[in-house]
């Protein structure tokens, strides 16, 4: 707002007060105002947060003695035709700063072309600069959780409940984080929240206001529950859906999904990281899932079809070639995990040749024939004949 907009603007309209209304009226309109204007209170509504702007921008001059004499001599001086545009653009007029000041320029009744924002800067505590008094949205805080599921609800996905404690708007004090619900617009900053620091070289940069702690607003009778600060901590439950295909220790962003935003500003984010339990039968590698099945030796040697269990589907029938050697991988394909295009990885299926530790008296006489019949087979024959080549 330029400082020929504040000449311009009725405070006392804003605030529906009289111009000899005493201190208690004025603290009395504003405190109503806020309330019924507040951002928390009308939430998404922006033609009321640029209501709560003006009701605060007319406060922070009209509750302030000092301020509000400045104002309305100017105003005075204005509405009597004392200030007359000058050639100048930018809101620079031409004045006497005898009128105003009663004499205390040099060079009498001789018009002087200056900006206003130079004259009455101190009365925004801003300068020329020309920053608002306008408290800005302030966006909430992120909050990280995590939660524990079962490998099967890793992988098909799953909405669980998830508590969270997080900073919201104080109950008590309606998110002001004053007692009357009536804050004032930080000085320092001048409702921004944040002050500018040198840095050398012509720039600048922005930190949160010391004083306000980056809120733009500051409570001359702080909360009991919030000591000032306008939040509280509370706790809710909310049903979180997972992705399916998450994996052990992942880090899923819900956006939007974290603590509530100040003065209309948007909500932070939810980050959840994932721990994923084990499965009895399956394990995982990336978007495979893995599985080891036992096979007889007559199945290996001779070949046959087995039959392996999927995780939550029927079972699948895979042809197992005559002579499988033990810890032979096949492939199920689409029996895996989801992926982010929704499609799946495949089962990754591990043979392993079972050895029985009891023997009938048919199956050792079968076997002892085998025996006999492969005597004369060493399988290791080629292993000593390679350890001594090598």
């Amino acid at each position: 707002m330029s400082t020929k907009d504040f000449i311009e603007k009725d405070y006392y309209k804003v605030l529906g007060v009289p111009k000899d209304a005493t201190e208690a009226e004025i603290k009395k309109a504003y405190r109503k105002l806020a309330r019924e204007f507040h951002p928390d209170a009308n939430k998404g509504n922006a033609r009321a947060e640029e209501r709560f702007k003006e009701i605060s921008e007319a406060n922070d001059v009209l509750g302030d003695p000092k301020k509000r004499k400045e104002y309305d001599e100017a105003r005075a001086l204005f509405g009597n035709g004392g200030f007359r545009p000058g050639p100048g653009a930018g809101g620079s007029f031409n004045f006497d700063l005898g009128d105003l000041f009663g004499g205390g320029a040099q060079g009498g009744s001789g018009g002087f072309g200056g900006g206003l924002g130079d004259v009455f800067g101190g009365l925004f505590n801003r300068g020329g600069a020309g920053a608002g008094t306008r408290t800005q949205p302030r966006r909430g805080q992120d909050i990280e959780s995590e939660v524990t599921l079962s490998f099967t609800e890793a992988i098909e996905g799953a909405t669980v409940p998830l508590r969270m404690s997080s900073q919201q708007p104080c109950k008590a004090c309606s998110g002001t984080g004053d007692k009357n619900g009536t804050p004032r617009v930080c000085p320092t900053c001048v409702g921004t929240g944040q002050v500018a620091r040198g840095s050398g070289g012509g720039f600048s940069l922005t930190d949160p206001c010391p004083d306000c702690k980056g809120r733009g607003l500051i409570a001359e009778n702080p909360c009991d529950v919030c000591t000032g600060s306008g939040r509280a901590k509370s706790s809710r439950t909310m049903q979180v859906r997972i992705p399916a295909g998450v994996a052990d220790g992942q880090r899923i962003r819900l956006r939007g999904k974290g603590a509530p935003g100040e003065r209309g500003g948007p909500a932070g984010d939810l980050y959840v990281v994932v721990h994923v339990g084990e499965h009895p039968v399956f394990g995982r590698k990336g978007d495979n899932l893995t599985v080891t099945v036992p096979v007889t030796y007559p199945e290996a040697a001779l070949g046959g079809e087995v039959r392996v269990p999927t995780l939550g589907g029927p079972p699948v029938t895979l042809k197992l070639p005559p002579g499988t050697p033990n810890g032979r991988t096949m492939r199920a394909r689409g029996k895996g995990a989801v992926r982010k295009d929704g499609s799946r990885g495949d089962l990754l299926v591990t043979v392993e040749v079972s050895v029985p530790k009891d023997l009938s008296g048919k199956a050792r006489d079968a076997l002892e024939a085998y025996r006999e019949a492969t005597a004369g087979e060493d399988p290791r024959a080629k292993l000593f004949e390679a350890a001594k080549g090598a």
